[in-house]
């Protein structure tokens, strides 16, 4: 019995000089890699904008900053004070984040009163296509109509938006990024977001082979799992705050990435029922945090990173059970993939460089624009 239990204390030892070891190589090669990261070549154009967020930190933030490396004035309005601000800085654009759920009822005339001042107007929607019925509405109302989802430019096109633009959205790195975390935030696989129907039934088929391990799931709906009584010590119900977020995505030895579903019903306002092809800001996000991800494919996933190089992908509960488990037990394979999903991020998938290459679109790469009407 003394030897059992000395060989199991050597066991443990050896597991924890091995996780402590890796550990502190994740964060030596994640430091090394942000530390050479080159200037992205962004410039400041001569350019005024109004911005009026969202009210999604996640994002917000990120654009703002972007827009801050990017134009020579960057003022911010709430919704309900977007025209009282226009009409006071006369910008070159009013910049409205997604245009839904926080902004008041009547938004659309609102934008009309900034237009007739002369002022060019543009939203970036986030929420495509899961929110057409209220977004087919909206859009035509704008100058400039951005979306981050394929499936979509085509449809703002077809209803009669004369400036539209397909632009991803991109990872705020002052807020997604590498940090050495306490083991209460560690974890074999992690995965955070709302339990969408899809997203119920891929852990419901995936349960069995999650056994074992140090599961953490965060979010709302993950009560409606038919597997909820086997998994119930693995989940924490409700909102997780997104600074909580970065930090599980950094102590996950794997973090799984699932695209909501984008079927019309109780989970969207998609009657038009167009399909999700394009990736989630959350993926972006992930990579940024130098973790290692898992995630299911869209269409245009392999504009952005290359799948068993820079993340992992998987098509079935089986194959993510799978993969899983091989990822576990090969960690310098999962420690050299993330970390070339880092590398990328940092090149060309931040919000400044996102937003460079937005503007250029719209048109703003002359050092003249505001000179040029005065």
């Amino acid at each position: 019995m003394i030897d059992r239990r000395m060989s199991m204390v050597g066991r443990g030892r050896e597991s924890g000089l091995r996780d402590g070891f890796a550990r502190g190589w994740r964060d030596g090669v994640c430091r090394a890699i942000s530390e050479s990261a080159l200037p992205n070549g962004i410039r400041k154009r001569n350019l005024r904008v109004l911005f009026v967020p969202q009210g999604f930190e996640a994002i917000d933030d990120g654009v703002a900053d972007g827009l801050e490396q990017n134009v020579s004035e960057l003022y911010t309005a709430s919704p309900e004070r977007m025209y009282e601000q226009a009409a006071l800085v006369r910008p070159d654009l009013v910049l409205v984040m997604n245009g839904l759920h926080v902004f008041p009822a009547d938004h659309p005339d609102r934008l009309d009163a900034v237009r007739a001042l002369g002022i060019r107007t543009a939203v970036w929607f986030a929420d495509d296509p899961y929110m057409t019925e209220e977004t087919v509405k909206l859009a035509p109302r704008y100058d400039t109509v951005v979306t981050h989802e394929l499936s979509t430019a085509g449809l703002y096109r077809q209803i009669g938006c004369g400036d539209v633009h397909y632009m991803p959205l991109a990872a705020d790195a002052g807020r997604f990024k590498p940090m050495p975390i306490g083991p209460e935030y560690r974890s074999d696989v992690c995965f955070i977001g709302q339990a969408f129907r899809n997203r119920a039934a891929l852990f419901d088929a995936a349960a069995p082979g999650l056994k074992g391990l140090n599961v953490r799931i965060f979010g709302g709906l993950w009560d409606r799992l038919r597997t909820y009584r086997r998994l119930k010590p693995s989940i924490r119900l409700g909102w997780l705050p997104v600074d909580e977020s970065v930090r599980y995505y950094n102590g996950a030895k794997i973090v799984i990435n699932v695209h909501r579903t984008a079927e019309a019903g109780s989970d969207n306002r998609n009657a038009l029922r167009l399909p999700g092809r394009s990736i989630n800001p959350r993926t972006f996000e992930i990579a940024a945090c130098g973790a290692f991800q898992l995630t299911d494919r869209r269409e245009d996933l392999e504009r952005y990173y290359r799948p068993g190089i820079e993340l992992e992908t998987f098509e079935s509960p089986a194959e993510l059970v799978t993969k899983i488990r091989h990822y576990l037990e090969h960690e310098e394979e999962r420690g050299r993939i993330a970390a070339r999903g880092l590398a990328r991020t940092l090149r060309e998938h931040l919000y400044p460089a996102r937003v460079n290459r937005l503007l250029s679109e719209l048109g703003y790469d002359n050092e003249q624009e505001r000179s040029g009407k005065e």
